[in-house]
């Protein structure tokens, strides 16, 4: 395969066990949630306050890994913790320690995203950025196909029997760990000295940030103070009348569109611009989030699923693409790990605001204006330079 060196498939598989792992128990996680009593907006905070962890992190752990030159330390550590956590989740119930175990799952996501970016943007040039990007993206969310298969084959047998997926994840986790040791990074000279990097060294590259890299990501974070947790999508999705296993069907389908786009959509980006794709992206979210808010049909709703699935494609991949693009190859893990801080920031308060919203409001006003305000973001992008 055109432009995919091993260190990038070796890394890739990785990802794809610990997406089997991982989102084994996304969709479940919400029923499961629900099931020893988390409110709706006990949900959002918890993810909220995960993905803020998850993003404060990234910039620490991001900076950190290129002041000494470093990646691979950080991607074994990082998936080794996320291991750790799947059979925490499903020992005790006590939301004290539901918190710390997804929390912990996030941390370690945390710990190794930019390094493990840094490293996939050192193995592509310029102009195959998106196709790099695109084909980790696909081999990332195969395993988001794989999990929710074999929870719903689990929960064919075992019905509403939550607990013990938790503790089958940490099979795949294994692999994932074990695999990550396997990948041999390319050696880089420290930016700087060897000095302790303080957790919040990162917030200083904005300052000394390309002006195209502070306005692109000042856009992204409009985005994403506004585009909650994929959990609110699934609540939908039941609160429509699916069943808990359409609910994980309808997940899967999701991901196998995702998986099956991400990877064309990425090379497609790289002749027509990822900035092209990218816009191409925002639509479609927009048109999901009106959708799923103004219909209760379940054909719809599956419909809208395989859009967001389009959604995705064109849009995670490429948006670090873009970055690692645009900002130094020696401050890359500092440029993706400070925008990931900034934007688990804005995951934490939009997930919370949406949980609030959903609760006084309902479901619908919470997708009508996640959907309108996006419609106005699209028009910022068309204009960026």
């Amino acid at each position: 395969m055109k432009g995919i060196s091993r260190t990038v498939w070796v890394l890739s598989l990785v990802s794809l066990f610990t997406d089997t792992a991982s989102e084994m128990l996304y969709p479940i996680m919400p029923i499961y949630l629900k099931s020893i009593g988390f409110s709706i907006v006990l949900i959002g905070i918890l993810e909220g306050v995960a993905e803020a962890t998850a993003g404060l992190s990234k910039g620490y752990f991001g900076k950190w890994s290129d002041n000494i030159g470093k990646r691979l330390p950080f991607v074994q550590v990082g998936y080794m913790l996320s291991g750790l956590s799947r059979p925490m989740m499903g020992m005790f119930v006590a939301p004290i320690w539901i918190f710390f175990s997804r929390t912990l799952d996030r941390f370690g996501k945390g710990i190794r995203t930019a390094a493990r970016d840094a490293i996939l943007s050192d193995e592509a040039t310029p102009e195959t950025k998106g196709n790099v990007f695109g084909f980790h993206r696909a081999m990332d969310t195969l395993g988001a196909v794989i999990g929710p298969l074999l929870a719903l084959l689990y929960l064919y047998f075992y019905p509403a029997q939550y607990k013990t997926l938790f503790f089958i994840a940490f099979i795949p986790s294994l692999f994932a760990v074990g695999a990550s040791f396997l990948i041999k990074e390319k050696q880089s000279t420290p930016k700087v000295n060897l000095k302790k990097t303080s957790f919040f060294d990162f917030l200083k590259y904005w300052k000394v940030a390309p002006s195209n890299y502070r306005k692109l990501v000042f856009g992204l974070l409009l985005f994403a103070i506004f585009n909650s947790s994929d959990i609110f999508l699934l609540l939908k999705a039941k609160q429509s009348g699916l069943s808990d296993t359409l609910v994980i069907g309808v997940f899967i389908f999701y991901n196998l569109i995702y998986a099956a786009f991400a990877w064309p959509l990425g090379s497609l980006a790289d002749k027509l611009g990822l900035k092209n794709i990218f816009i191409f992206g925002l639509i479609i979210f927009s048109v999901v989030y009106f959708g799923i808010g103004l219909s209760d049909n379940s054909y719809v709703i599956i419909g809208l699923f395989f859009l967001y699935g389009l959604y995705s494609a064109a849009t995670e991949g490429i948006s670090k693409a873009w970055i690692s693009n645009i900002s130094d190859k020696a401050d890359t893990a500092t440029a993706i790990g400070t925008y990931a801080g900034f934007q688990s920031i804005c995951a934490m308060i939009a997930s919370t605001i949406a949980g609030l919203i959903w609760y006084n409001f309902g479901a619908e006003a919470t997708f009508i204006l996640t959907g309108s305000i996006t419609l106005f973001l699209v028009f910022y992008f068309i204009r960026l330079k």
